[in-house]
């Protein structure tokens, strides 16, 4: 991404090698002054194609559609369509997109499924946070977020010649974390831990187990939230943090965070400890990934890249797919019709990684401290005062 004006630059690795390939945008005015919402609207969203050099890039031009050939107007894509989202399925043939195309209003309760060899759209569930392919196939992880709640939602996929235009199929075993503003999951090489980098309010870093879906860590990057109003500068310190600053390498026991003063920071998960590196020039990270090998790629203010070694266990792929049948095993799908007038949230199963609530249970819920998440604290409110009507 470009720091100045809505663009996204693409690079190309091989033989051990990083070399700027090209990009799409630019031409667009800068960023300028425009902030929160405003400037995330206008920041492009790539989504690449899983088999093949081809980038589609949703922004303020439409859909884009980048190849090493160069740049132009992406086929099969709806006319009118404003997508803010993008994500192809695992195999290419799907591509899925938010909000849907003949949405008449702000209305988040759908999204689109677009068979991007016949142009067809099918209506699938509502999703607005990147979607996150578990390593063990199969199986998927998106965000479905609201200012009081969002919901994590996992999604079984298919492969093959009957699925293009397959929409998301939601599963009812879902997360929910409070309030809003996460980023894309990322999950370990052995599927077994996936990381959660959020939120509106705070620089928070949650990591779950799989498939169990157990919290086993939570903290905050920097000072905790103060609450409103924001002293500027604790709102200074907040801004420093990259909110993509999280990759996990070839080591699925080491959660890897970048810091603004440029350094890595290896966490060991089982022991919970942490170990500081240097990177570079001592920069703050702006961005920090990792590739299909393991390897890690971070970026700085100062705009360099650097290729990383990340030294550690591997992991075996069966694990991970091991790890897609359990949770599979364990959970159904959620009827399609469903994803209709939002009564999606009538059928998941949601656990906040250390207590578990069925619809049901959260309709009957009546009390709650302020320890409590906010979101459930606004259950509690709403039923009191349902169960006070006459």
């Amino acid at each position: 991404m470009d720091s100045e004006r809505p663009a996204v630059r693409v690079w190309d690795f091989g033989a051990g090698q990083l070399r700027e390939a090209g990009g799409a945008g630019g031409e667009s005015d800068a960023y300028g002054d425009a902030l929160g919402w405003e400037r995330h609207r206008r920041i492009p969203v790539p989504a690449w194609h899983p088999e093949r050099a081809e980038l589609l890039i949703a922004g303020e031009e439409g859909v884009l559609r980048w190849t090493p050939e160069g740049v132009c107007d992406a086929d099969g894509i709806p006319d009118g369509a404003e997508y803010q989202n993008l994500a192809f399925s695992p195999d290419g043939r799907t591509l899925w997109a938010s909000p849907p195309a003949a949405a008449e209003d702000d209305s988040y309760e759908q999204s689109d499924a677009v068979d991007l060899d016949t142009g067809a759209v099918v209506a699938g569930p509502w999703w607005d946070t990147g979607v996150a392919e578990h390593p063990g196939g199969g199986l998927v992880l998106t965000f479905s977020s609201d200012q009081g709640a969002t919901h994590g939602l996992f999604a079984r996929v298919q492969h093959g010649p009957d699925s293009a235009g397959t929409p998301l199929r939601v599963l009812q075993r879902a997360l929910i974390l409070d309030c809003d503003g996460y980023e894309k999951p990322v999950f370990s090489a052995d599927g077994r831990r996936f990381a959660i980098r959020g939120n509106a309010y705070d620089n928070s870093v949650d990591v779950f187990a799989f498939p169990s879906l157990e919290r086993v860590l939570s903290t905050t990057l920097g000072d905790p939230s103060p609450g409103y109003p924001y002293p500027p500068e604790w709102l200074e310190r907040m801004h420093a943090w990259s909110r993509h600053n999280l990759a996990f390498g070839s080591d699925p026991g080491v959660l890897w965070v970048g810091t603004p003063k440029g350094t890595l920071v290896a966490l060991d998960l089982d022991s919970q400890e942490g170990e500081e590196h240097k990177v570079l020039d001592g920069s703050p990270v702006t961005a920090l990934t990792a590739t299909a090998a393991g390897e890690l790629l971070v970026a700085t203010a100062a705009g360099e890249l650097a290729l990383l070694s990340a030294p550690g266990r591997t992991a075996d792929p069966d694990t991970a797919k091991s790890a897609v049948a359990a949770f599979l095993d364990s959970t159904s799908e959620i009827p399609e019709d469903a994803y209709e007038a939002d009564a999606l949230e009538e059928h998941l199963v949601v656990t906040d990684g250390f207590r578990t609530w069925s619809a049901a249970d959260l309709d009957a819920a009546d009390s709650a401290t302020d320890a409590d998440p906010s979101w459930l604290q606004i259950q509690v409110a709403v039923n009191s005062l349902r169960d006070q009507e006459p």
